[in-house]
């Protein structure tokens, strides 16, 4: 991947809507809803064994959890006969337990009805409603209206309302494997993985899947985003389909992972962020969430099931990184990591997207000003992180052509191995968190943020990390020259990485150092009322906010760049 940008025009894969496969699936949404329903039921009584009392105790925890969510954390998306719903499954539930005269087949039928009327439900909050007009008309408003307001910005005088001089791709740069992502793209499925920064990446790559000619891809998106009349529109005529993270229990779980792994056994390009949730440090993800992740290996499996041993039911896994330089969520998001004791907890989201009127002010002053973002694609791997070539071999670490099937295969013959898709899907995930980190594209307000908290905590060795972001004003200061003579130690580093291939570098890195650290100064946490860093009237570095400081130096975690202090 070269660290240069060049903009092309990318003409459709796939001209014609019939031959994508969302389009498909969509005209077949009932059938298909109710096979995911069907399915998950089958999973969920395997899971417990086909034991009554075992799946009275799942759909009794369910009842338990949800009434709790409905209660504790209702968002405006969730449906008006949610509580009614519920009470139904309840009553539902004390019938049966209340019946002394049923028989165990009978209790267990019972039970069954329940269960297929809530993976049911779950399946039609879940599944996208893809509508082929709809998403051309948003692929037409995000084109137009960004490229209109980028021109307004950057084009003087009148001329700016009808200029065509940039577009998108000049604000929003797509580097790296693109000709290899379009042309499996072509002959197989695609589940792309995705660092995940802010609310808006759903939005971006949607963006940038379109620019590049793929035909739609199934998106897993957090429900909270269908929250925002803005979001939600986009959302769904882009194809997304819903993730509620609130929920825990057994039977969304499994329901969620049927409806993906059935989506990419249907040819469906999917996008799921594999970190879960926004990365709340500011780091790149380096823990996943493998729920999903293992629907795509359990999708190839059975692939090779069906007998699809050719391209066209190969699954490649493509990991992408998503490269801003200010996150406008980044203030709660470090509150909530630094507030965090390490359980997972119901929160609430936070403000900075909870309006629509919010988001279009944002946009309006992220378009307008200097700000570039970019979006490094990077080489598809196979389903146990193999490198694959332009024809979609896999190749092994000598390069030798591997056949995929053969990870599935026991006593000569394709099986069903749980414990042995967990491991593949463990090493696909670590394989993916590597990736994230060779293909990173540093930014100068990643290098200017790392350099100056690093001094700082240098400076201050004997504190933790809550005494360290505690520090006072006159402490935060920073002679210039002396982080001068540091950011050039840590570029020349980061330089050394990239000639080792675990990195990437932004073009405007290799310009002048005191460029550089101008550029960084001016992007760093540029739309933040506080500002991460900035050169105060004396001409020394400080702080703003050592809290966003902390968690934009954090994007350069994961390079032992802080051994060079």
């Amino acid at each position: 991947m070269t660290d240069d940008y060049i903009k092309h025009k990318y003409a459709p894969i796939l001209p014609k809507k019939e031959e994508w496969q969302v389009v498909k699936l969509s005209k077949n949404r009932k059938e298909f809803a109710q096979k995911i329903a069907d399915e998950s039921v089958d999973r969920i009584i395997k899971i417990t064994n086909n034991n009554v009392e075992l799946l009275r105790e799942e759909l009794e925890t369910t009842l338990y959890r949800e009434k709790l969510r409905t209660q504790q954390n209702a968002w405006a998306v969730d449906p008006d006969d949610e509580e009614d719903f519920w009470a139904g499954i309840k009553s539902a539930l004390v019938q049966v337990s209340s019946e002394s005269s049923l028989t165990e087949e009978k209790k267990k039928e019972a039970y069954h009805k329940i269960l297929h009327s809530i993976t049911l439900r779950y399946v039609e909050e879940i599944a996208g409603n893809f509508s082929h007009g709809h998403y051309q008309a948003t692929r037409s408003m995000i084109t137009y209206g960004f490229s209109r307001l980028l021109n307004a910005a950057r084009v003087k005088g009148l001329a700016s309302i009808f200029s065509q001089q940039y577009t998108l791709q000049d604000k929003i740069q797509i580097i790296g494997e693109t000709d290899q992502l379009r042309n499996l793209a072509s002959k197989g499925t695609i589940v792309m993985v995705p660092t995940h920064f802010s609310n808006l990446d759903s939005v971006l790559i949607g963006w940038a899947i379109s620019t590049l000619g793929l035909p739609p891809f199934m998106y897993g998106a957090g429900l909270n985003l269908f929250n925002i009349q803005i979001f939600a529109y986009f959302m769904n005529a882009l194809g997304a389909y819903k993730v509620d993270r609130r929920k825990k229990n057994l039977l969304y779980l499994e329901t969620l992972k049927t409806y993906s792994s059935e989506a990419i056994q249907y040819g469906c390009h999917s996008l799921f962020f594999p970190g879960g949730t926004r990365s709340r440090s500011g780091k790149i993800e380096s823990k996943l969430k493998l729920g999903l992740l293992s629907t795509a290996i359990e999708a190839q499996r059975a692939n090779y099931q069906k007998g699809l041993n050719n391209i066209k039911g190969k699954v490649f896994i493509v990991p992408v990184t998503i490269n801003y330089h200010f996150v406008l969520e980044a203030p709660s998001l470090i509150r909530e990591h630094l507030s965090q004791t390490g359980q997972e907890r119901y929160y609430k989201e936070s403000d900075e997207f909870s309006t629509s009127y919010k988001i279009s002010k944002f946009l309006i002053k992220f378009f307008t000003q200097g700000s570039d973002i970019s979006v490094s694609i990077g080489k598809a791997m196979d389903i146990m992180g193999n490198y694959v070539d332009e024809r979609g071999n896999s190749r092994d670490k000598q390069h030798r052509i591997i056949d995929c099937r053969d990870y599935f295969v026991s006593n000569g013959a394709v099986t069903v191995d749980p414990q042995r898709e967990e491991v593949y899907t463990r090493k696909l995930g670590e394989k993916i968190v590597e990736e994230f980190h060779n293909i990173n594209r540093i930014f100068s307000s990643h290098l200017v943020a790392f350099t100056a908290f690093e001094m700082i905590k240098k400076k201050n060795n004997k504190m933790d990390l809550f005494n360290l972001l505690r520090l006072p004003d006159e402490d935060l200061t920073l002679n210039y020259e002396h982080f001068k003579r540091e950011c050039k130690r840590v570029l020349d580093r980061i330089f050394e990485i990239r000639k080792e291939g675990r990195v990437h570098v932004a073009p405007h890195l290799k310009t002048d150092l005191e460029e550089i650290i101008r550029h960084g100064l001016a992007n760093v946490g540029m739309y933040h009322a506080k500002r991460p860093l900035i050169k105060n009237k004396k001409g020394e570095i400080t702080t703003e906010d050592m809290n966003l400081l902390y968690y934009y130096h954090n994007r350069l975690d994961g390079y032992e760049l802080e051994k060079l202090f």
